[in-house]
């Protein structure tokens, strides 16, 4: 039964962050070899640091992590990091060995036709940072597996993936035998192959363990709930009664006072029966992107733009797109083909073709964050934004994207990839601008705020330009108009 073998036990594990930054509390579970997993928390529960526990690039404050001897563990983590983003392909693979691999090129085109990566031309020697979103999604992909790990671990491998991307890597991860565990929002995706899900608690640092599918899961958990608040609905109830009595009886006096006595041990007692239920994942509040005041005439209009054919040379194609106030525009194409070159070139103001009208600010969703300065804190990147100084709907703003407490005076850059999506949409409410350029805004987000989000976006009432893979989320937003790069 090689199939019931533990391969990992993490045995009363604490970690925190520094003082007062306690992220798990004596957390246990066991996997089995062949386990496919999900991870389900709230943004900034501590998933990627539990990724982090199991590749030993953390340890423990207390407790002990028991891994199968001799195995190898690999991750897909969710950006490639900035020091690595000059490499070449070849370089970044070999980067994640401690000797070097002399024949890595046929390893190299190995795993890349496993990620649907190998095309017309030979990679090996491109620029990693020459990569669209999709493509970077996938090299990370293949330089986990390059590795021939036995525990795999994905951090959001979705995130970026164009339909095809999501389906190769789905039935990739049903035919996989080794034991894998993956943090993703994509519930369809993760019910497709994932047997259980651990359940990181972001207010009792625990982790649960749940057997079944992400949607299982969830009716679990909220069924717990519903069953907690009802238990301490009746005992509120009770206590309540025996305080009324107990303060009757102690009026009374005498042989009476024994009895309030007895009374109010009770209700002690019952005090301790009530449970702590879970605070589910709170959900931001529902938000507006002010627009910039007095738009009019054409805000963006777009004669031509440049693609990339499949042999990665650069085409251009004509377009007749004005758009005006309250106009949104849709951009699709496969990974690859240049959409978030072309956004990034129009928010910059040098893409051939594209032209905004003068005084019109534009606000620019970069799917990677590199328009936040990741040395500030929060506060500070949102007081940069604010188009006027209001300390305190700084604040009110910041509170409905849950950026409270301590969060706030928090370095960009040590934020979970999730709450750095939350500080770029609070950033865009300040902003108020002209223009929105929104390049897979659902990227890291918790799903539970996306429908708040794009119901933000759908009455926003500026110009806007969107790319998003992500069909439910588009579905929710107004679109007048479609721009397909591969037509």
């Amino acid at each position: 039964m090689a199939r019931e073998e533990s391969i990992i036990n993490f045995k009363g594990v604490s970690f925190e962050y520094g003082h007062n930054k306690p992220i798990l509390d004596e957390v246990s579970f066991t996997l089995r070899r062949g386990m496919k997993m999900a991870v389900m928390g709230q943004n900034g529960a501590g998933k990627s640091t539990l990724f982090s526990l199991m590749t030993g690039a953390l340890k423990p404050e207390d407790g002990e992590i028991h891994m199968s001897h001799g195995m190898k563990v690999a991750i897909a983590s969710q950006v490639i990091p900035r020091e690595k983003m000059e490499l070449t392909v070849r370089a970044f693979f070999q980067s994640y060995f401690d000797k070097t691999v002399y024949d890595i090129d046929p390893k190299i085109d190995d795993v890349l036709e496993v990620v649907n990566l190998k095309g017309h031309e030979k990679l090996h020697d491109r620029i990693m940072k020459s990569f669209s979103g999709g493509q970077q999604a996938r090299l990370l992909l293949a330089s986990a597996l390059i590795q021939n790990p036995d525990l795999l671990l994905l951090d959001e491998p979705t995130n970026n993936l164009d339909a095809r991307g999501i389906e190769h890597l789905t039935k990739f991860l049903v035919d996989y035998s080794k034991t894998c565990i993956v943090i993703s929002h994509d519930a369809d995706f993760l019910n497709a192959f994932t047997i259980g899900v651990l359940y990181l608690d972001v207010f009792t640092r625990k982790i649960e363990q749940y057997p079944g599918n992400y949607h299982d899961v969830q009716r679990d958990i909220l069924v717990r709930i519903d069953k907690e608040n009802r238990k301490n609905a009746q005992l509120e109830k009770k206590i309540q009664e025996n305080k009324d009595k107990a303060n009757f009886f102690a009026q009374k006096g005498g042989k009476m006072r024994l009895v309030a006595k007895k009374m109010r041990t009770e209700v002690e007692e019952m005090e301790e029966e009530k449970v702590d239920v879970r605070k589910e994942d709170r959900t931001i509040r529902p938000f507006t992107i002010p627009a910039q005041e007095e738009l009019s005439g054409v805000v963006l209009s777009l004669t031509s733009y440049s693609v990339l054919s499949p042999k990665g040379k650069p085409v251009v194609k004509k377009a007749n797109i004005a758009l005006r106030k309250n106009n949104h525009l849709l951009l699709r194409g496969s990974n690859g083909i240049g959409k978030s070159t072309l956004l990034e070139a129009i928010a910059r103001g040098v893409a051939e073709g594209a032209t905004i009208a003068e005084g019109v600010k534009v606000g620019y969703y970069r799917q990677d964050f590199s328009t936040l300065d990741f040395e500030q804190t929060v506060i500070e990147a949102l007081r940069q934004a604010q188009d006027k100084p209001d300390e305190e709907r700084l604040r009110a703003t910041a509170s409905g994207f849950l950026l409270t407490g301590d969060i706030i005076h928090i370095k960009i850059g040590s934020l979970s990839e999730g709450q750095k999506g939350l500080v770029a949409f609070a950033s865009l409410v300040l902003e108020r601008p002209g223009l929105l350029i929104l390049d897979e805004p659902t990227n890291h987000i918790n799903f539970r705020h996306l429908p708040v989000i794009a119901k933000a976006l759908d009455q926003y009432e500026g110009a806007m330009t969107l790319v998003s893979h992500v069909p439910e989320f588009v579905a929710q937003i107004r679109v007048d108009d479609v721009l397909d790069l591969e037509k």
